[in-house]
């Protein structure tokens, strides 16, 4: 069903015209207390070079309705981050940024973000893509995308999906991309499904830094497995992203764990695929990371309730969350968008794997397991004592985040 959440001001917008203050950023000109006032100002909005003309239309409409014009400034995503970052303290950053969520941790750390107001609207988002907006128990992002890893089959080399991981790799040869230094990302999915997330959360569900769960019995049963794959081949360092890709596109290789920026690769190769669900070696569910896109407020805003209008309320809509889609072709955040763009059969092999997806932990802390994990990983496939090395990788962890 289509979702209008254009009428949710009363319920998101109003509430919070009391507690938000109009003083900041000088790329926005002052304006009046309503995002409906005449006259009411400029949002200055930093986005993704490649996004800008999906984007045009709402901020035409948004104009149009509310009198409050919409910049769109296109931005390279290499500097967006750092740029927001130095720029919001000195009144020279815009009011909205388009970003990552694993940016959170350093956005909020620095001050320079302020909290979103989605109001009813909190519903119609799918549940990781609501979960990853949502900081220390408050949401700063209007996501729109979410972004996550499977399975590609060469459906024409086996026909029917795997039902385990064992199953798989019986059936075909399985690539993902490691490297000298090991890719954790791409083999969290399988460490999930040993039960041992990376850490653990509080009571409003956001990720704990004080509950590191690698040393669990379940990390030291995956650094086990790890090793065991590196033994038989099935893991190996000396396969990174191109080695891996070109395995899958010349047919060497059956499965390849990756993401929807290379599928149309495969695609293009002429090759059949099919997307399926992440093999566990465990029988309990691999979960991969998710990452989602969305929309920040600036801290220093002047123009703070039309921002938050303007995500909410044009961004948050079927229409503009589909065409930035098309954009980017990235399954949409708004479960309506997402619903309509799953009838290829691409998107809805990766909204059914996104379904047990996890949110990347956004949490400063997360920087320390970086500097370690992906380099421990690939020591084990190597055939370094897995139980010394993954204890190693929990103690220099937890030393760098004390």
């Amino acid at each position: 069903m289509k979702v209008n959440k254009r009428g949710i001001v009363a319920a998101g917008v109003i509430a919070i015209v009391s507690t938000l203050t109009l003083a900041g950023c000088s790329t926005a000109t002052d304006g009046g207390d309503s995002a409906e006032g005449e006259n009411s100002g400029t949002l200055t909005v930093w986005v993704d070079a490649e996004r800008v003309a999906a984007l045009q239309s709402a901020a035409d409409s948004y104009e149009d309705k509310t009198g409050v014009k919409v910049e769109l400034v296109g931005k390279s995503v290499d500097d967006m981050k750092d740029d927001f970052i130095q720029q919001v303290p000195t009144g020279k950053g815009p009011d909205v940024v388009m970003g990552a969520h694993d940016w959170l941790g350093e956005l909020s750390t620095n001050g320079v973000v302020a909290p979103l107001e989605l109001g009813d609207s909190s519903a119609d988002y799918l549940p990781v893509a609501l979960q990853a907006a949502t900081y220390d128990g408050t949401v700063y992002m209007l996501p729109y995308a979410v972004e996550n890893i499977a399975v590609l089959r060469n459906a024409d080399m086996v026909p029917a999906a795997p039902t385990s991981f064992d199953d798989m790799v019986s059936k075909g040869t399985f690539v993902v991309e490691q490297g000298t230094e090991g890719n954790p990302y791409h083999l969290y999915p399988f460490q999930t499904a040993f039960g041992a997330p990376v850490f653990g959360t509080d009571d409003s569900g956001s990720y704990d830094a004080a509950d590191l769960q690698l040393g669990s019995e379940g990390g030291t049963a995956f650094a086990d497995w790890l090793a065991a794959q590196g033994a038989a081949g099935t893991l190996n360092t000396d396969i990174d992203g191109e080695i891996a890709k070109q395995q899958f596109l010349d047919g060497t290789a059956a499965f390849w764990l990756t993401g929807p920026w290379n599928v149309g690769a495969a695609t293009d190769a002429g090759i059949n695929v099919a997307i399926d669900p992440i093999p566990s070696p465990t029988g309990e569910t691999a979960s991969p990371f998710a990452g989602v896109k969305g929309f920040f407020v600036s801290s220093e805003s002047k123009n703070k309730v039309a921002a938050n209008d303007f995500l909410v309320n044009y961004i948050g809509t079927e229409e503009v969350q589909l065409a930035l889609f098309e954009a980017g072709n990235i399954l949409p955040a708004l479960t309506a968008a997402a619903d309509t763009a799953a009838s290829d059969a691409i998107i809805a092999g990766f909204q059914a794997v996104g379904a047990d997806a996890v949110p990347m932990p956004a949490i400063p802390a997360m920087g320390s397991v970086w500097e370690f994990w992906g380099v421990a990983e690939a020591a084990i496939i190597n055939g370094s004592d897995p139980a010394s090395t993954w204890q190693k990788l929990v103690d220099d962890v937890t030393a760098a985040i004390k």
